[in-house]
């Protein structure tokens, strides 16, 4: 039994269904999909280099890795590579091929300082430093049973401040990317971020395939959103009858187009966060809190989120709305040469 290491082939359903497999068996915490694999491919921006890898065996896609350039940086030469196994195939060397094969593709495109994500259990730890990586900082997986949950009560907002959903955005999503782009700078991370290129948001973020925007919550005030909680969901009509078509359908006709089918059972935070000025006034607990009540309302069942160790006022937040941890990651890096 061979193992080689090739590029995905968006055009081709078991190569989409099979990197979403890997991804799922190996990190079950994160939504993944056929669909949001096309998208990824199709939509990060070009400046990224980005570029999806998966180790095959016999046929049967076992390895997959997620590669590029942090193009969004001021700092140049940051690289990442995130590369997951199925639980059932390891020590067939896909992983060390996977790798191995992603550090000269980034080295090939200028990047000198790689950074991965492993999850924080003796065989990743061990399998990163024998790769030459080192520990950085750490982040949480947290899940909530939204069947069973004793969610807090809702509460209405504060003077001045209105609810709203990303539905209500749908024709002009600008003023959410203003928001994103302060709240993500301020986020804990081993590599800075600055969102500059609002066309570039619109499709990756505005128009992933999971976003939810009737489950995205936004707190708005003074005219302009201050706070918000991004959901992604692994399906239902809810979400693309009222936001966009399925991003990527054109790139591969192995995608269905987005139509009727069944109703969310999982979501995902993809990302919360409060305007400077306007933190400290519990509007994180607001929109997140509303988003999961709204959510349990359509039948989602089980919510995931994730946040950096060392962000206290989200865990925070996150432990009151009653998410319990369930896995933990490990930032490692790597200098090149």
């Amino acid at each position: 039994m061979t193992v080689i290491v090739r590029d995905l082939r968006p055009g081709v359903s078991s190569d989409l269904e099979g990197f979403a497999r890997v991804r799922r068996l190996a990190l079950p915490f994160m939504l993944v999909t056929p669909e949001s694999v096309v998208h990824a491919l199709a939509h990060t921006h070009p400046a990224a280099r980005f570029r999806s890898l998966v180790a095959e065996e016999d046929g049967e896609v076992i390895g997959t890795a997620r590669t590029g350039l942090a193009h969004d940086s001021p700092e140049p030469g940051q690289g990442f590579l995130d590369v997951y196994v199925r639980p059932d195939r390891l020590r067939r060397g896909a992983g060390g091929l996977l790798v191995r094969t992603a550090e000269e593709y980034l080295a090939g495109q200028g990047a000198t300082t790689l950074y991965t994500w492993v999850l924080d259990e003796p065989a990743g730890l061990a399998f990163a430093e024998a790769h030459g990586y080192g520990r950085r900082r750490s982040a949480h997986f947290l899940r909530l049973d939204l069947a069973a949950a004793g969610l807090p009560p809702l509460s209405p907002p504060p003077p001045g401040v209105e609810l709203r959903t990303a539905a209500d955005f749908t024709d002009d999503p600008r003023p959410l990317f203003e928001l994103d782009a302060e709240t993500t700078s301020d986020e804990p991370s081993d590599i800075d971020t600055e969102f500059t290129d609002y066309a570039a948001w619109v499709e990756e973020t505005w128009r992933h395939p999971l976003l939810n925007p009737d489950l995205t919550t936004v707190a708005v005030a003074e005219g302009r959103p201050v706070a918000f909680t991004a959901t992604y969901t692994d399906g239902g009509t809810l979400p693309r009858s009222r936001a966009h078509p399925a991003a990527g359908a054109a790139l591969s006709p192995a995608v269905p187009p987005a139509g009727p089918s069944a109703p969310p059972s999982v979501m995902t935070t993809a990302m919360t966060g409060t305007a400077r000025a306007f933190r400290g006034r519990g509007l994180a607990k607001l929109v997140k809190n509303a988003s999961l009540h709204r959510a349990r309302a359509a039948g989602v069942t089980e919510a995931f989120t994730g946040n950096d160790t060392g962000n206290g006022p989200m865990l925070a937040v996150n432990k009151w709305l009653g998410y319990e941890v369930c896995a933990t990651e490990v930032r490692h890096a790597r200098r090149l040469g």
